[in-house]
Order: structure tokens, then C-alpha cells, then sequence
């Protein structure tokens, strides 16, 4: 009975590992992101957004990863010293669906210290080759 109930605790230990792991995992691949965004790195928005992406934006258009990523064609990362706007994350809700992760969160744009955009971006994010993408994506202001 005792090797039972230990065996019950470590399956349970793991479960909640494992479930740590992908919201702190996703939550890491969004802040690297955003921070990657922030720089305007090229990179960046090529590694997170996946080819098969649908990114809805805040001013209602739709659009792929194509589309997304001919807005920076030629763009070199800026250096972190010049930018003037950094996005961040707050109020994150991770929920995990089989191998499939939908990702609630409210993005920030700081300017000079302080919060003055707020955004509601919900992603679906996918583990591929390593790392995760987003395959869909909404983007919503929130109303001042």
C-alpha cells in the first residue's frame, strides 16, 4: 500500500511538472517574442509565427505569416538603447489542450516608464521542431 500511494504522489508530481512546464515554456517563447518585436527583429517574428499562421489584428484585418513578414522585409533589429516602445505581457492564462496551448494575455506598449497601450492577444501556439508558434492570433484594443 505504502509503494502505491508513493507511486500515486509521483504520478501526480509529474502531471503538475509537466503542466508548469509548457505554461512556463510558452510563457518564456511570448516574452522572448515581445521582446524580439519590441527590437523589431526580423528573426523573431520568423521563428514565432508559424506558416500557417492567421493573425487577426486589432483594426479587424486578417492576414498570414506572408503578409506579416513583407512589413519587414530589410528591417535590421534595433539596438535596445533606441527603442522607444516595449511590449510586455500581464494577467497570462495558459490553457493546454492535448499538444495544443491557447495563450490569454493582455500585451503592454510602454513608452518612457509608462504603460500607454493595453491590447487583449489571444494566440494558439503549437511545440514544433523545439519551440513554440502561433498559428492563429487575435489582437483586440483595450477600449480607453
Amino acid at each position: 500500500m505504502r509503494y502505491l500511494l508513493l507511486a500515486f504522489t509521483f504520478l501526480f508530481s509529474i502531471t503538475g511538472f509537466a503542466q508548469d512546464s509548457v505554461e512556463e515554456a510558452t510563457t518564456k517563447a511570448v516574452k522572448g517574442f515581445l521582446y524580439g518585436a519590441s527590437i523589431n527583429s526580423p528573426k523573431a517574428h520568423d521563428r514565432f509565427w508559424a506558416k500557417e499562421l492567421t493573425y487577426t489584428s486589432s483594426s479587424g484585418e486578417r492576414f498570414g505569416k506572408e503578409h506579416l513578414m513583407s512589413g519587414l522585409e530589410g528591417a535590421e533589429p534595433k539596438d535596445p538603447e533606441d527603442v522607444k516602445v516595449w511590449y510586455g505581457a500581464e494577467d497570462i492564462e495558459v490553457k493546454q489542450f492535448g499538444d495544443t496551448v491557447v495563450f490569454n494575455f493582455t500585451l503592454t506598449a510602454e513608452e518612457e516608464g509608462k504603460v500607454t497601450q493595453y491590447y487583449y492577444n489571444t494566440g494558439v501556439l503549437i511545440e514544433r521542431d523545439g519551440r513554440w508558434q502561433a498559428v492563429n492570433w487575435n489582437a483586440t484594443k483595450v477600449p480607453e
